[in-house]
């Protein structure tokens, strides 16, 4: 893959859910990747102590507040972005949630929870966005994140499992709907990574012990593991790449199911 397929130097990125975790190391790598950046989240403190990292490496950052359960943020949110860069080039539908509990304590509330932050509140900032600045410009690059979830089910993730695997669907139903207009949807599916969300599971040494050998490379995934995809389905290198999910996960979907040790 040569420099000028992978330099995304003038491209404007939209992360969702960017305050932590995976979505805040989005940001930074596509930062560092040449995109200026709009950072949204419903948490607007950390947000700018990101603007500032993001800035730091000479490339100009918007933050907005955003919370993907809410139509109306959503627009707003699409159309500041598009007033103050003009575009936007690369999607990131980041913004998730989980509750982890067996199938049959999951209640009405965590469902609705669940499915309407990771598959409704994905549909619709693409859809915004896509609308708004990448149909009438005829380019675009739509990330959306799944996980291992997407092709695997495991136990006390069922609403999540859901999610995710709606998300592998939706990414192929936009791909075809949005091919013809220069626009490419592609999902990024990471295997076992710790973030906020899940670090108290990593505290547990044995549980890691034991997970790393259901990985066949012997250990979780590191945030750095994830750059090397991210640009690739951001940049001119995926360009004849769409509808795929890309699994990065250290070879755990390739395998047999086999039980997690529970947390």
């Amino acid at each position: 893959m040569s420099a000028e397929l992978s330099d995304l130097s003038g491209n404007v990125a939209f992360v969702s859910g960017a305050s932590r975790g995976l979505g805040e190391h989005f940001a930074e790598v596509l930062a560092k990747a040449g995109c200026d950046l709009v950072v949204t989240s419903r948490d607007t403190a950390t947000l700018a102590l990101i603007q500032d990292r993001i800035e730091g490496v000479g490339r100009q950052c918007l933050a907005l507040e955003l919370d993907v359960l809410d139509p109306d943020s959503i627009q707003k949110a699409a159309d500041r972005a598009i007033e103050h860069f003009g575009k936007v080039d690369v999607l990131v539908c980041n913004a998730g949630c989980n509750r982890r509990k067996p199938a049959l304590e999951v209640t009405w509330d965590d469902w609705n929870l669940i499915l309407d932050t990771n598959l409704r509140g994905s549909f619709f900032l693409a859809q915004a966005i896509v609308k708004r600045s990448m149909m009438p410009r005829g380019y675009g690059r739509v990330i959306t994140i799944g996980s291992v979830t997407c092709v695997h089910g495991y136990a006390g993730l069922a609403p999540y499992g859901a999610s995710r695997g709606g998300i592998k669907q939706l990414t192929m139903s936009l791909a075809d709907d949005w091919g013809p207009h220069g626009i490419t949807v592609n999902c990024l599916a990471p295997g076992w990574f710790k973030t906020a969300q899940n670090a108290v599971m990593y505290e547990d040494a044995e549980w890691v012990e034991m997970l790393s050998n259901r990985i066949p490379v012997r250990r979780p995934g590191s945030m750095k593991d994830l750059d090397g995809a991210l640009v690739f389905l951001a940049s001119e290198s995926s360009r004849y790449v769409t509808g795929q999910t890309l699994l990065v996960d250290g070879g755990i979907s390739g395998g047999p199911v086999r039980a997690l040790p529970k947390k």
